[in-house]
């Protein structure tokens, strides 16, 4: 119900932005335009750019990831030296997961689709409240054959980071195209490509 989400948008005051990838040049679109639109993604930094980034800021990364089951946090962990980036992953693929290990409220589940920003924000809250880290990246999604008002492809991501004891969050929803673990790979590859971008404007902010 559109009072429903108002309300519940209300309990997470985050900054949310559909920005299009920085690494391509071109300006920012409203979130009305972005979303749901088919984006094979950006082609991923170098993953040894994203570590020097993440050092000379002193990032230590959690992540929260239901449909990429793992692989933000393992192509992070192909770099040397990530031991001292990556704290910790959580895998939750089910509702009850999602729940337990990261503590996102039954009352978001029951609101909103599994994939759907509100759900991936909440995950990536609860990733920074139940480890070490001040930075997480949060993927819910489809990799094929869709779901309820949900198209095949469709990820939803959120980044958040610890600053001054608060919480900023920011979300995207993309979709990719291919087959499924062409699907995973790139939302994956898409969720780390972004990290620097919003981890800029948290620290601008």
């Amino acid at each position: 119900m559109p009072g429903q989400k108002a309300q519940d948008l209300h309990c997470f005051p985050e900054i949310c932005s559909s920005l299009r990838s920085a690494a391509t040049g071109t300006p920012g679109t409203a979130r009305a335009e972005a979303r749901h639109r088919h984006d094979r993604g950006p082609r991923v930094q170098n993953l040894e750019h994203i570590a020097r980034y993440m050092q000379e800021r002193r990032l230590l990364l959690a992540t929260a990831e239901s449909c990429t089951a793992g692989l933000i946090a393992a192509m992070l962990a192909d770099v040397e030296g990530a031991g001292a980036l990556l704290d910790c992953a959580f895998v939750a693929y089910s509702p009850e997961a999602k729940m337990q290990a990261l503590g996102v409220p039954s009352r978001i589940l029951k609101a909103y689709n599994l994939t759907s920003e509100p759900v991936a924000r909440a995950m990536a809250r609860g990733a920074l409240l139940r480890s070490r880290a001040n930075a997480a990246i949060a993927n819910t999604g489809v990799a094929d054959g869709g779901a309820a008002g949900v198209a095949a492809g469709t990820q939803c991501f959120a980044w958040a980071f610890e600053r001054n004891n608060e919480a900023k969050v920011y979300s995207e929803t993309r979709r990719f195209t291919g087959g499924r673990n062409e699907v995973r790979e790139r939302a994956a590859r898409y969720a780390l490509a972004r990290l620097q971008h919003y981890a800029d404007l948290a620290a601008a902010g």
